[in-house]
This record gives structure tokens, C-alpha cells and sequence, in this order.
């Protein structure tokens, strides 16, 4: 094969073939060239800005989870020193509360920024302002209680003799008037209780009764205030439950309301004064019926007694 060149043109003719190849534009060449190497620098440079966005983006993080962990150190802290003022105070207690809110909603952010974080730093340190005016209450409190208590020992430092020996008195004065309390509450002595039958004569069987009589014995007491007094009798049967007439109700004992099953009224002048309090009923049980007597709210006797 035999090639021949034109010396004015770059066509090339071909003897075995009989064709002519087309020429080469090497201009065109250089254009495509001079693309692939902008797209290649491009490329790079669009991989190097993606890759200091990451790396930057990557740095940004970083700061945030510092910056939330070093607001949430803040927060342990306000919440430690609201707890430990140990002080039933309504404003201290939504103080924390608002303090414990912040703190899981702050543990609970998913996407955080700067803005985020300004605001959370903000109210941390609002609450931190809020603590520091505490403290400062409680230091003066504190100090003014110090300043107190030393004026009150020296006070007391100053108190006379005779006004020690008339508080002694006066505690001497309360004694006797407690015992006096105690000496005149009213009591019942010879506590009794027989059956009697309808015609309310006494009856040796118990299964017999149409009634009970509980006899019993004001004792006489000078001390104890005269007057009508009220006197409720509670008898319980045997099998544990309290008798009752019909027109049996209640008093009231230390702060309740206490069934009795009869009660009467007696004027009492300070002498022995016996009474007798009768109990209407049926089906009485032979046993051991248990009797108390109260007056002015207060128990005054009590007895157990054996009924055939």
C-alpha cells in the first residue's frame, strides 16, 4: 500500500483502496481537550469544597454536642442546688421543675444549632440568676437568724431571778391546775347489772328478762364541776354485740360518734349519788356482759359481769 501527501492539503489518498481519508482537525481536538481538563478542574474543585463543607459541617457538630453537654452540666448543677435549699417554697419547686423540663428537653433534641443553643444557654442562665437571688435571700435570712439568736442569748443572759422564779411558779400553777383537770373528772364505782322481768323485779335467769339494770355510783369528788350530768351507758352481750333500746343513740367520744344503748340525766352536787340505768330488750344470753359509763365525753367507769 502506497500513501501519497498532498503537500497543500492534510488529505490522504489511498492507491490499494482508491479513497480519500478526511483531515484531522486538530483545533477541534484541542477544544475537547481543553473541556475534559475545565470539567476535571471543576470536579476537583467542587470535591474539595463538598469535602471542607463535611469536614466543617463535621467540626459544627462537635461544638453543638459540647455546647449541649456543657448545658446540661449547667443544668445538673441549678438542679443539685434548687434541690438541696431543702425549703417547701412553691416558687423553688417550679423553679426545678422548669429546670428538670429543660433538661430532658434538651437531652431529647435531635437537631441542634446555634440558635437552639443560644436559647437553651439563655434560660440556663436565667434560672442560674433566679438560684443566685436565693442563695442571697438565704444568706441574709441566715445571717439575720445569727444575729437574732445572739440577741436572744444575751437576753436571756439579762433576765432577773425574779422573773425566773415567777416562770417557775407559773409552770408550778400549770401542774396543779392539769391535776386539778384530772382530780375533777367525775367516777363510777360499784358497777352492777341485773335482770328483771316485766314487772321489773329482779330474776335469777337471764333468759327470763324483759330488761337489764345497770346500777352503778357517782363517787363524790369536790373538785368536779356540780350540775345535771348526762350519764351513757355502752353494754355489750356476750356474743360481742351492743345492746340497744329503741331510743338508743350516740355521743361523742375523743372526736367520734360512739353508740350506747341507754343514757339518763342526773343532777350532781359534788356528794355519792347512785343511779340506775334500765335497758329494754329480749333473747338476753346467760354470759359475761361487759358495761361502760361515760359523762362529759370522758370514760368514768367500766365492769364485767356474769349473768346466769
Amino acid at each position: 500500500m502506497r500513501e501519497e501527501y498532498n503537500e497543500y492539503d492534510d488529505t490522504r489518498y489511498d492507491d490499494e483502496y482508491g479513497y480519500e481519508e478526511q483531515p484531522v482537525d486538530n483545533k477541534a481536538v484541542r477544544g475537547y481537550r481543553i473541556v475534559i481538563i475545565i470539567l476535571a478542574v471543576i470536579l476537583v474543585a467542587l470535591s474539595v469544597v463538598y469535602f471542607n463543607m463535611h469536614r466543617e459541617q463535621q467540626a459544627e457538630y462537635a461544638l453543638l454536642e459540647e455546647d449541649r453537654t456543657k448545658i446540661q452540666g449547667d443544668l445538673d448543677s441549678l438542679i443539685v442546688s434548687f434541690d438541696d435549699l431543702k425549703i417547701q417554697n412553691d416558687s423553688i419547686a417550679a423553679n426545678l421543675e422548669e429546670a428538670n423540663q429543660l433538661m430532658e428537653q434538651l437531652k431529647n433534641e435531635r437537631r441542634l444549632n446555634y440558635a437552639k443553643i443560644r436559647a437553651y444557654e439563655k434560660e440556663v442562665g436565667t434560672l442560674r440568676t433566679v438560684m443566685q437571688g436565693y442563695i442571697r435571700q438565704i444568706d441574709s435570712l441566715n445571717n439575720i437568724n445569727k444575729k437574732l439568736t445572739k440577741e436572744n442569748i444575751s437576753f436571756k443572759k439579762e433576765i432577773s431571778s425574779a422573773k425566773l422564779r415567777a416562770e417557775m411558779a407559773e409552770e408550778r400553777a400549770e401542774e396543779l391546775n392539769n391535776k386539778v383537770r384530772v382530780g375533777s373528772v367525775i367516777r363510777a364505782r360499784s358497777i352492777s347489772l341485773e335482770a328483771l322481768n316485766a314487772k321489773s323485779k329482779v330474776v335469777s335467769r337471764v333468759k327470763q328478762a324483759a330488761r337489764l339494770r345497770v346500777n352503778f355510783v357517782l363517787a363524790a369528788n369536790e373538785l368536779a364541776e356540780p350540775g345535771n350530768k348526762v350519764i351513757y351507758a355502752c353494754v355489750t352481750s356476750p356474743e360481742g354485740y351492743l345492746l340497744a333500746s329503741p331510743n338508743a343513740g350516740s355521743f361523742d367520744f375523743e372526736g367520734e360518734q360512739k353508740l350506747y344503748s341507754q343514757q339518763r340525766e342526773m343532777a350532781y352536787e359534788g356528794n355519792d349519788l347512785s343511779g340506775a340505768i334500765y335497758i329494754d330488750g329480749k333473747g338476753f344470753t346467760p354470759g359475761t356482759y361487759h358495761i361502760e359509763l361515760y359523762t362529759d365525753g370522758r370514760l368514768i367507769g367500766e365492769s364485767d359481769v356474769a349473768l346466769r
